[in-house]
């Protein structure tokens, strides 16, 4: 434990100074963290016995033999990640590094309860895990998005209105039961050799907002430490960015502001109160509103596309949800003084059309100090945020320094603080 100006340095911190890519020889390594040359040997090769690190195949040479270099082995495992949302499942298969190795999108309505969608999760992921060629030992965790307040402490959903069934059940726990079941062999199947065991892996839990700020949070780092994430598909709900971290409020609840009430308005809300935000401005609410002028539009994704298409109730819904998420979001902006505002989900793909409205309203609300150097945008990675961010918080948990320490069996050593 850091005591009197001095913290300490194990083989986690190193491999937290080599997880941003760059190859490091030993001695930068010592000069980085002020261990001995001998200490950071030992602790390198704590790292390259478990793979966590591996020796590049560059090298620095001032005249004679030239010097190791060692860099993250971001091929070393891999993560399983899930996001779950009101009607479809995208699930997929990233290493360390977070590109995408196997994916898939399916249409899984989560109304249909926690036993049949799992049982469906844990299908498919255990089917991607073999189209990219991985080995179930390889997997070092897995993450999931639930469209509905979850305590991430235990990955448990707490009262969420659109899944039924979900209450309290324990999500991690059956998850990880599931994916170390033996896949039923269907009459005529050959025998198959199953590679390997499922490793006991971490599920980790969180709601599907979260993660989405998660994963956009990633894709614009370093530069952006306070963000605000706003999914708009069926329904609405917010992930905040706070100094680089996700802010999860004490039980887990922060940012539901698809429930906070927009003034002017008696729409019934599928939470049993009247005027909130996602009663006005969320994908069903829209798609509710076409249907009853003779539409064809069940959900979000059919609102965009007439609206694309000319309809002009679709376009003038579709902005006037803009102006409503606006609305709400300027009270948050002079609240909470984000640098960037993020705005996903199906309807998020309107883009001009929904940036317009949400603009126009923050900018004319908001304090000028607030909004000076404010960035309202859409996502950089589109519906793949779920399964990133899901992935982001699994690797940020198995790689986190004290984790690698427990793991490799190398307790820190303690330093002075530069």
């Amino acid at each position: 434990m850091p005591t009197n100006g001095r913290h300490a340095v194990g083989a986690g911190a190193l491999l937290a100074i080599l997880r941003d890519g760059q190859p490091r020889t030993r001695g930068e390594l010592a000069r980085l963290t002020g261990l001995s040359r001998s200490t950071v040997s030992q602790r390198l090769d704590a790292l390259i016995g478990s793979r966590w690190v591996v020796e590049d195949e560059g090298a620095i040479s001032s005249g004679g033999r030239p010097a190791s270099m060692f860099t993250f082995n971001g091929g070393a495992r891999v993560v399983l990640a899930a996001d779950l949302g009101a009607t479809r499942a995208r699930l997929a298969v990233l290493d360390l590094g977070l590109d995408v190795l196997a994916e898939q999108v399916t249409g899984l309505p989560v109304d249909l309860g926690p036993e049949p969608v799992l049982g469906a999760v844990a299908t498919s992921l255990r089917h991607l895990l073999a189209t990219a060629g991985r080995d179930p030992a390889q997997v070092c965790g897995v993450g999931i998005g639930l469209p509905g307040p979850v305590e991430h402490r235990t990955g448990r959903p707490v009262n969420p209105p659109i899944m039924p069934g979900w209450d309290g059940f324990p999500v991690p726990e059956r998850l990880r039961e599931l994916l170390g079941e033996r896949p039923k062999e269907r009459p005529g199947d050959q025998p198959r050799d199953r590679p390997g065991e499922w490793p006991g892996a971490p599920v980790l839990v969180d709601n599907d907002v979260n993660v989405m700020a998660l994963g956009e949070h990633w894709a614009a780092r370093p530069a952006v430490d306070h963000l605000i994430y706003i999914k708009i598909g069926t329904g609405i709900g917010c992930g905040i960015i706070s100094g680089g971290r996700l802010h999860r409020g004490a039980r887990g609840a922060a940012g539901d502001v698809g429930h906070i009430r927009v003034p002017a308005s008696g729409a019934p809300c599928r939470c049993g109160n009247t005027g909130c935000l996602e009663a006005v401005a969320g994908g069903a609410s829209m798609a509710a509103a076409l249907r009853e002028a003779g539409a064809d539009a069940r959900g979000s994704k059919d609102v965009v596309a007439l609206m694309r298409a000319g309809d002009p109730l679709a376009t003038r819904l579709v902005r006037q949800a803009g102006r409503e998420v606006g609305t709400v979001m300027a009270a948050i902006v002079n609240f909470f003084n984000p640098s960037v505002i993020v705005l996903g989900g199906d309807v998020a793909e309107a883009g001009e059309q929904l940036l317009a409205g949400v603009r126009e309203t923050i900018y004319s609300r908001s304090l000028p100090l607030a909004t000076q150097h404010l960035g309202i945008r859409t996502g950089e990675l589109g519906d793949r945020a779920g399964v990133v961010g899901a992935a982001v918080m699994v690797v940020e948990h198995v790689l986190d320094p004290a984790t690698i320490d427990e793991a490799t069996g190398e307790r820190p050593a303690c330093i002075a603080a530069r």
